[in-house]
């Protein structure tokens, strides 16, 4: 169960190589999580990561997880939530893609599409099923700042996460007052192994910046959190800008 503070005993990370991921993992294990599942393709990078958070104390399982499998999430998430309460799941798992190949090669920008979106949608249905029938938990679902509206550059990428963000919200209505907590987060740019070798926007952040917010905003019920802070003024004026003014902007 989670203590006083809305921190949790036990987490599930849906896309457990994800650098913003870990980072949040390290600073609950830090504070109270114990057991910690991470889901995700087998690979060494996922073993290495389970032995980071080993190394901290935590109790940690790896699980074969592909969002690009819908079929298969009952079954593999059904197997983790069989082992006992899951107290948080943090959806993670995304892919930038590459918008000027992915436009020119539509197979592959709808493998973004389907990663970003149609995987969680599958995984989070499924997650908060299980989550209302143990009578509580919160399912942490990261979005991104893309998603608010979609710039000429990444439009393909922001567009899935304009889904995800709106499905998460819906799903956060849809479960009020059922003791499951969803809270969506919002990065701008995250500086991380996805994001290596683009140009920065302003009010770039860390991995160690995102999990932060995340203990705040669960330690607080929030339901939206913007990391950072100021990027909501910021993204609230680009949201109601005219289209042609937009347009014209080096984004």
């Amino acid at each position: 169960m989670k203590d006083a503070f809305g921190l949790p005993q036990s987490l599930l990370v849906l896309g457990g190589t994800s650098e913003i991921a870990l980072a949040t993992a390290r600073r609950l294990v830090a504070r109270r999580t114990r057991a910690v599942w991470l889901a995700g393709r087998p690979s060494p990078a996922l073993d290495q990561a389970a032995e980071s958070l080993r190394a901290l104390g935590a109790d940690v399982h790896t699980v074969a997880f592909d969002a690009l499998d819908p079929a298969s999430h009952e079954t593999v998430l059904g197997k983790v939530f069989a082992e006992g309460d899951i107290d948080m799941v943090l959806l993670a798992f995304g892919v930038l893609g590459d918008q000027a190949h992915d436009e020119r090669e539509p197979v592959d920008a709808v493998r973004v599409v389907q990663t970003n979106y149609t995987g969680a949608v599958s995984a989070g249905l499924i997650a908060a099923r299980a989550l209302q029938s143990q009578g509580h938990g919160s399912l942490v679902v990261l979005s991104s700042v893309a998603g608010e509206r979609a710039r000429r550059s990444n439009f393909i990428y922001g567009s899935s996460k304009a889904g995800l963000d709106a499905f998460a919200q819906g799903l956060g209505d849809a479960l009020h007052g059922t003791g499951v907590h969803v809270m969506v987060v919002r990065p701008g740019f995250v500086r991380t192994r996805m994001t290596s070798g683009l140009d920065e926007t302003p009010l770039a952040t860390t991995p160690e910046a995102v999990a932060t917010a995340v203990e705040l905003g669960l330690r607080r019920r929030s339901e939206t959190v913007w990391v950072p802070g100021a990027l909501r003024m910021v993204m609230s004026a680009m949201r109601h800008l005219p289209r042609g003014v937009f347009r014209r902007l080096p984004v």
